[in-house]
């Protein structure tokens, strides 16, 4: 394995949003340690690390012991430059989604860059919408349609194993991107985006009419660049002074 793509390893989060069973933590745990990942973050659980937990991680516990409890899904996206999502249907205003093998492959490489989270659901709901919006890039595991149910601890192995796989393949060319925004960076441009189109009449506050959706979506498909970021919320602090002069 490449040296830089192997500590593109490291640089991957793993995010369990509101697990609800223990064994599945645990197995997850184990699932990642198995691929070379280590990073286990976990979103307001709802059940505890025990004795089950513990049992299924096997001699991953100190993947398990050393997960960060966050009681936001943002405050477990702090500091990355991407965020992927697994979901198992397409969503309406997602940005278009990837199926598992590709998007490992941009996942690693982006990770040579800066942090990546990659993000799954409860075991019954899966992500919420609001949440999904929260990351750039949906993701798809090629399940028999007729029954595309997944345990969560085996869609963190697939998902592993996909980024272990990338992370052997020969690196691509970079094409010489700068350095890419964080996830703080792209939230507070969508809330500058939000009040400068309240503020010029655009955009009613109470008749949003899916369009910050829209526009997230867009956005998101472009991948910004933090000076990117810098220009677009320079040209909005400009357009809202002249508004307002």
């Amino acid at each position: 394995m490449n040296q830089n793509r192997a500590r593109a390893l490291a640089q991957i989060r793993v995010v369990l949003s509101r697990p609800s069973h223990s064994g599945n933590v645990g197995a997850a745990a184990r699932a990642m340690k198995t691929m070379g990942l280590s990073r286990l973050y976990l979103v307001a659980p709802q059940c505890e690390i025990d004795g089950q937990a513990r049992a299924l991680s096997s001699n991953a516990l100190d993947v398990l012991d050393g997960a960060v409890h966050c009681a936001t899904l943002e405050e477990a996206l702090g500091g990355t430059v991407m965020a992927a999502a697994l979901t198992a249907r397409r969503r309406e205003y997602a940005a278009p989604l990837k199926w598992a093998r590709e998007a490992a492959a941009e996942i690693v490489d982006t990770a040579l860059a800066g942090e990546v989270a990659l993000v799954f659901g409860n075991e019954t709901a899966g992500l919420s919408n609001e949440e999904l919006a929260l990351c750039r890039l949906p993701v798809m595991i090629p399940a028999n349609p007729d029954y595309s149910s997944l345990n969560l601890a085996a869609a963190v192995q697939v998902m592993c194993y996909e980024l272990r796989m990338a992370a052997l393949a020969p690196a691509a060319a970079r094409t010489g991107r700068d350095e890419p925004a964080t996830f703080e960076d792209v939230q507070r441009f969508y809330a500058h985006l939000e009040q400068a189109l309240i503020d010029s009449g655009f955009l009613d506050p109470a008749n949003p009419k899916k369009l910050m959706p829209r526009l997230r979506r867009l956005f998101d498909r472009a991948a910004l660049e933090r000076e990117e970021v810098n220009i677009l919320r320079g040209m909005l602090n400009f357009f809202q002074k002249a508004g307002k002069s």
